[in-house]
């Protein structure tokens, strides 16, 4: 079976989980989207209001801010994978529970599976930490590790981990805007590297 038939049955079995309590409150689900076989991978924690309702990651005003940086480091969306850990959006946009992250994050696991990406960019402090322990390392805050690579080895071969920003964190903040300009630098070597 190939990528796109495998993601397709995964995306469905997503829009129509209830695994946990947040399956009866949303709009929709939000699997993911973009390229099934990309090399980048972008994981963000939770879909907000705008993902809710269009079923689609990044679409609202955090979404502009990853287009400018995919933009800058000349990527597409349709080239790289965008998706979150919890798939469906927590009540008034709150941080997931680490209940709704157990719960939600085989789905995830999956699609890393189907897609090996050489490159995962987590974004966020929930992200990163779910990542970075996913493939044995201690996470540690944020500030201190965004732009850092680590480098995890899986079944199918490297994969090139770099922890930064959610890009929301950059709408109030032009330092953190700046940082994740930073990192996407880094990232854009990162690809520019990898065969």
């Amino acid at each position: 079976m190939g990528n796109e038939e495998l993601m397709r049955k995964l995306e469905e079995k997503i829009r129509n989980c209830q695994k946990c309590p947040l399956g009866q409150l949303r709009t929709n689900a939000v699997p993911g989207a973009g390229s099934y076989d990309a090399k980048v991978m972008f994981v963000g924690e939770a879909p907000g209001y705008w993902e809710d309702q269009k079923g689609l990651p990044f679409v609202g005003r955090a979404g502009k801010v990853l287009d400018e940086l995919l933009e800058m480091i000349g990527l597409r969306r349709e080239e790289v994978y965008i998706t979150n850990i919890v798939k469906c959006r927590p009540p008034e946009n709150r941080d997931p529970t680490e209940e709704e992250i157990r719960t939600c994050s085989p789905y995830l696991d999956r699609q890393i599976d189907i897609i090996r990406p050489k490159v995962i960019v987590p974004l966020g402090r929930h992200s990163m930490g779910y990542i970075l322990r996913k493939f044995g390392f201690e996470p540690e805050p944020i500030s201190k590790i965004h732009g850092k690579t680590f480098e995890a080895h899986t079944l199918f071969g490297k994969i090139i981990v770099m922890p930064s920003y959610h890009p929301a964190a950059a709408l109030y903040r032009p330092q953190i805007r700046e940082e994740l300009r930073k990192d996407f630098m880094k990232l854009k070597e990162l690809i520019g590297s990898s065969p």
